[in-house]
């Protein structure tokens, strides 16, 4: 089995490369995934790895012969190559490099009544982990990024997804894009924004259904409040007049999923 114990090696210097550059990630069609359960559920994800990095200390071959196929290349690494390609402070002991995914509309597969979630121009890879988690928690059947802000293969947002970035089924495209997508599809599709609005609880989503929430700083482009079926809001009874867009999108999401029986 191959053995890496330099920092300086040429192929843990590229792969430094994909945890800090968007540009690095798109050249080479690749990424870092760290830890055993996102690397499980990636693979369940149809997501195709092709190097696994690992600290014999703390992680066997066996272990990883149960988790990756016979086909995928084996590296153990010591403390020092761990500690430049990790991106948690916990140290699992398993890295891996995996291919990136097409993010086309043309490829989901939705079921006869979908519930999508569309989230606009989220510039905080938290905020696209958080909602990622919400959109597994709910079994979306897609979430669609529209002008997304960041490289959705950016570790931190696969750490704050803790895996859901795997689990979801996820497209990007611009507003323009999204909006012509849905209606072909003819699927309705409510705005969550302050203006020309009616309370959320009032609508029916239990047709075809996307449910559209932007930033909290400047919400949804004109696009949006143009286009949609209905604009909508969550009434707010403190001072403020918006609140985290992944507490919006749950919100939003288990209501259309409580009309719809669970």
């Amino acid at each position: 089995m191959k053995q890496i114990t330099s920092v300086q090696n040429p192929f843990i210097k590229s792969l430094a490369l994909l945890q800090e550059k968007a540009k690095a990630r798109k050249q080479t069609g690749t990424f870092l995934i760290e830890g055993q359960r996102e690397i499980s559920l990636a693979i369940k994800g149809g997501y195709e790895i092709e190097t696994v990095l690992f600290l014999p200390d703390l992680v066997t071959e066996n272990q990883i012969n149960k988790l990756v196929s016979s086909s995928v290349q084996l590296i153990e690494i010591n403390k020092e190559v761990y500690q430049k390609l990790a991106y948690r402070d916990t140290t699992e002991g398993i890295l891996a490099v995996a291919k990136t995914k097409s993010l086309k509309l043309s490829d989901l597969k939705l079921s006869d009544n979908p519930l999508i979630l569309v989230a606009e121009s989220l510039e905080k890879p938290g905020n696209v982990g958080a909602v990622l988690r919400t959109a597994d928690a709910a079994n979306l059947d897609a979430v669609l990024i529209a002008d997304p802000k960041s490289d959705l293969y950016n570790p931190n947002i696969v750490r704050s997804s803790v895996g859901c970035l795997f689990t979801n089924q996820i497209a990007t495209g611009t507003t323009e894009e999204i909006i012509a997508f849905l209606k072909e599809k003819k699927i309705s599709f409510y705005s969550a924004t302050l203006q020309n609005s009616t309370s959320y609880h009032t609508q029916n989503f239990t047709t075809p259904t996307a449910l559209v929430v932007g930033t909290e700083a400047t919400g949804l482009t004109q696009k949006w409040r143009d286009e949609a079926t209905q604009n909508i809001i969550i009434p707010m009874q403190g001072e403020i007049d918006s609140m985290n867009v992944s507490v919006a999108a749950a919100i939003l999401i288990f209501e259309a999923k409580r009309q719809r029986g669970f």
